[in-house]
């Protein structure tokens, strides 16, 4: 098969289009033919390997694994032992190892069928996106909850603005796309934060991959409000931006969240079940063929991306 690897650490020039064996499934996985393969600055950090605190858990020198990728959408070329629920043939999405290459392998409880409809392409954006956005919002917004989302144009703040709106929350959408947000639904307060400043009282804030200063977020939460951080850029290599996320208020009612998304089988079930109602829905700026990795990890490295990048293997 033909998957993207990565020898070392670096930029997106280490990415290299190679022959691999075939895998196959061990007891209680598949291996998915891959349609479509989700991007997000997940990919990109483990690409790069910073900040560098990441390398604990995915080699210090040099990544373990060559391969990159979770997010996939295909179909189910082959199961193991102990498969019960999928077959040969199914419409898959989900949670697998190696998604950039034509060939992942999956455990079948982290995989679930593509809801009738729905594009291979649009069920690979959707999976790490928006499970952070589901996880950044359980359990914090109900309907009149005043929600401020910074960044609500990339992956993870296009589903999130939507989750809030369904769930009956006042959303502020906070982004430097504001036509691509307002697309989003009705009744959306659309701020381009590169002409207006960021005002207000929020019960909650998701910081998506910010830079701000903590004091000038914690200005816009209510006393009792919360502050989510996901992910963040800046604060060099070693910690990446989560020095802020390392903020200590012990007199202070307001809290303060560092978001450790995982993406569980639960997960993955919720998220189906909203993908089949149309609670959200993905949006994709762009597909790369598999052989263009490099030149679809220098858009996410931008900051640019409207949505969700996929890269498509059988378009080569």
């Amino acid at each position: 098969m033909k998957a993207i690897v990565r020898r070392s650490y670096g930029s997106e020039s280490e990415l290299q289009l190679e022959e691999l064996p075939d895998p196959t499934p061990g007891k209680g996985e598949v291996v998915v033919r891959v349609h479509a393969a989700g991007l997000d600055r997940g990919a990109w950090h483990l690409m790069t390997g910073t900040p560098y605190l990441a390398r604990l858990a995915f080699g210090l020198r040099k990544p373990r694994d060559p391969q990159l990728g979770m997010d996939a959408a295909g179909i189910v070329e082959s199961v193991g032992d102990g498969v019960t629920r999928l077959t040969v043939g199914d419409r898959v999405f989900g949670t697998v190892r190696g998604a950039f290459a034509e060939l992942a392998v999956g455990a079948e409880e982290k995989l679930r069928p593509i809801p009738p409809g729905m594009s291979f392409t649009q069920a690979a954006a959707a999976i790490t996106s928006a499970i952070t956005a589901l996880d950044a919002l359980r359990g914090r917004v109900t309907s009149g909850t005043r929600v401020l989302v910074i960044g609500a144009g990339g992956g993870v703040g296009h589903f999130a603005v939507q989750v809030a709106a369904a769930a009956g929350a006042r959303v502020t959408a906070a982004t430097s796309a504001p036509e691509f947000v307002a697309s989003l639904g009705a009744g959306l307060h659309v701020i381009d934060y590169r002409t207006a400043p960021l005002v207000g009282e929020f019960d909650v804030v998701l910081d998506i991959g910010g830079r701000r200063p903590v004091a000038e977020l914690r200005a816009l939460l209510a006393p009792r409000g919360t502050l989510v951080f996901i992910g963040g850029e800046g604060g060099g290599a070693l910690v990446g931006g989560m020095q802020r996320q390392l903020v200590f208020a012990p007199l202070s009612r307001q809290r303060f969240v560092t978001l450790l998304s995982l993406n569980t089988p639960a997960a993955i079930e919720e998220l189906a079940s909203l993908l089949a109602k149309g609670t959200v829905v993905p949006r994709v700026e762009r597909t790369y063929p598999l052989g263009d990795a490099a030149a679809a990890m220098l858009q996410v490295s931008s900051g640019s991306v409207r949505g969700k990048l996929v890269l498509v293997p059988d378009a080569n």
